[in-house]
């Protein structure tokens, strides 16, 4: 594998104290180089915020594992979804993540340019990103673990390779 990751930009939320008030947050486009240029990233990609499987499994067994991903050389873990940041921030507050960074693709330009755009129409959530994590150094898709059975509507969520587990052996036995 030897795709490059796209070029988009991600709008994104970041703290800024200097803004005062109950609302100290800016936002702040972060471009694909931003995140990926020069670094070697682990990121997986998942439906929903707050959904099942992502809340219970996907998010917490990255962040649960988020040291031994920079002990193998990652220099960061994001998780991306087709949700806008105030979600994102809200989510990561719930599951209490402090490690791992959320990445909002609020309007599917990532996901869709990766070719992992599908429509959940059959839940309600439009269209989503379908489920898979991958290794990247400086912006070159090194590995990539998608989820079998990627198809508009699925009518399940498969969880069987995208997981910390998957991404993190094969770390480690590069």
């Amino acid at each position: 594998m030897n795709s490059i990751v796209p070029d988009v930009i991600f709008k994104t939320r970041v703290r800024d104290e200097s803004l005062g008030g109950d609302n100290p947050f800016r936002w702040q486009d972060v471009s694909t180089d931003d995140i990926f240029k020069g670094k070697k990233i682990a990121l997986f990609a998942l439906p929903g915020a707050f959904t099942p499987t992502c809340s219970s499994t996907h998010l917490p067994g990255f962040e649960a594992k988020y040291q031994e991903f920079i002990d193998q050389g990652v220099d960061e873990v994001y998780c991306l979804s087709v949700n806008d940041a105030f979600t994102m921030f809200q989510w990561s507050k719930h599951l209490g993540v402090s490690h791992v960074k959320l990445l909002p693709d609020g309007n599917a330009d990532f996901t869709r340019a990766m070719g992992m755009l599908v429509k959940k129409e059959n839940l309600g959530f439009g269209y989503r990103s379908w489920r898979y994590s991958m290794l990247v150094d400086n912006k070159h898709i090194v590995q990539m673990f998608s989820e079998p059975g990627k198809s508009d509507n699925c009518p399940d969520d498969p969880f069987e390779v995208s997981g910390a587990d998957t991404l993190l052996n094969y770390l480690k036995q590069r």
